[in-house]
């Protein structure tokens, strides 16, 4: 760095630095603006949550809650962030909201945190049936020493065996009985489950980080009323939002309400993203003015996707559910540990069309997978309908199953992208087109 004309002027060289990554970050909002994004993990914000998320609030600290901070300066976030609770409640139906966690897995740490105390017993859906990985030995429940226990699945119902689970939590009697998927397809039978963890004591969290936009859409299930004592969540899959995490409880108990709060901060946050709380708030008022609308459009296209891809020649799983109820479609591409997911995905990649691989039931390499794991929510927020599920759904077979050349067939997705590239579901759409950087 020099001196010059009495201002600090960079080196080339690390100048040059800052401008790889401005650069990298355009050509990423290139790629998904032109592309389809599927993961079924992601989505896009609004241009009010955009500018929200880019403001000052990024470096301020607010410790606390709403009027008693340990910092001064807080006043016109203690307005947001009690705005935002009180929406929570609104949109989620819930006595109680905290709307700090900075992710769905930091929700999950924090409720295990309040729930329960090392080398206490939980039950959780395995990783390899899809479970989170937060929800095992390698994540947040190893984090917390908890001694964990998986139920039995039913792969065809792809969700927990019931009669199973339900032994298995009267059997040891577990602190924490946790519910909720990555690889989510249909509503978990919840009151069976709840209603043997109640019976032996156990509290039921239920982790909705994937579908907590179609819970609050009223087109899933409905945990907190279905037996959960508390619901976590991410801010920023079917929930559409900035990232970031919920921490809910069907509870009227202060007590409670008060060891859920000081297990987000000062238990697993200390700044906690003011920029994303404010951004969270933005989206909240938005999605309680067309989050169920924007739901219902999720599940039309999850289950026209589905069913276009199989009759394209695709092997979808759960044919004898319909596929799906959720924002998911699973697709299985060869044999299991094959690495099949992956090299779709790559290929698929390389046409525009951005997805995951994913383990199936019958995997057990998460690096060499069978499957994808695909998700119709971001195209549907930018005003994709079931006419273009089927298309969609041949560009995958064209890829995949007719072998064509993946850099023709991109220039075909770009052309049917641009055709939607305003955000919808949210203030002012009509006048907000394109991504951000």
């Amino acid at each position: 760095m020099s001196r010059q004309n009495g201002s600090w002027s960079p080196s080339e060289k690390t100048f040059g630095k800052a401008m790889q990554v401005l650069d990298a970050t355009a050509s990423s909002g290139e790629l998904y603006r032109n592309g389809l994004g599927m993961i079924a993990s992601e989505n896009i914000v609004s241009p009010m949550v955009q500018k929200i998320v880019a403001s000052d609030l990024h470096g301020r600290y607010a410790e606390g809650l709403p009027g008693r901070r340990y910092y001064q300066g807080c006043n016109d976030f203690d307005t947001i962030e009690s705005l935002g609770i009180d929406l929570a409640k609104s949109v989620f139906n819930a006595p109680f909201a905290n709307i700090q966690s900075t992710s769905g897995t930091v929700s999950n740490i924090a409720a295990l945190k309040a729930l329960a105390k090392p080398g206490d017993k939980i039950t959780a859906v395995s990783t390899a049936d899809g479970g989170h990985i937060s929800h095992a030995r390698m994540g947040a429940v190893g984090l917390r020493d908890l001694d964990l226990s998986t139920y039995p699945w039913d792969e065809e119902r792809m969700e927990p065996d019931i009669d199973g689970a339900c032994a298995l939590i009267r059997e040891i009697k577990p602190k924490v009985s946790l519910i909720g998927q990555s690889v989510f397809l249909f509503p978990t039978p919840l009151k069976e489950i709840a209603d043997a963890a109640h019976e032996v004591g156990s509290t039921v969290m239920y982790d909705g980080a994937h579908v907590l936009g179609l819970i609050a859409g009223g087109v899933f299930q409905d945990p907190l009323r279905e037996g959960a004592d508390v619901m976590t969540g991410s801010s920023h899959k079917t929930f559409p939002g900035p990232q970031g995490g919920f921490l809910l409880s069907s509870s009227e108990d202060e007590k409670m309400h008060k060891r859920l709060n000081n297990a987000i901060f000062p238990g697993v946050c200390s700044s906690y993203h003011l920029h994303h709380v404010a951004g969270k708030v933005v989206a909240l008022a938005e999605f309680e003015e067309y989050g169920q609308s924007y739901a219902q459009d999720i599940i039309k296209n999850a289950q026209s996707f589905a069913q276009a891809l199989a009759a394209e020649g695709f092997d979808v799983l759960a044919e004898s559910r319909n596929y799906t109820a959720s924002h998911q479609v699973l697709t299985r591409h060869g044999g299991k540990d094959s690495g099949a997911g992956a090299k779709a995905a790559d290929l698929l990649e390389q046409a525009g069309i951005i997805t995951n691989m994913n383990m199936l039931p019958g995997d057990t390499k998460a690096l060499s997978p069978s499957g994808l794991r695909l998700g119709v929510q971001e195209l549907t927020r930018v005003g994709m309908g079931t006419n273009e599920m089927e298309e969609v759904a041949a560009l995958y077979a064209r890829v995949l199953l007719h072998n064509e050349n993946p850099s023709d067939i991109k220039e075909d997705v770009k052309n049917l992208k641009s055709n939607f590239q305003i955000i919808r579901y949210c203030f002012n759409d009509s006048q907000q087109s394109g991504y951000p950087l």
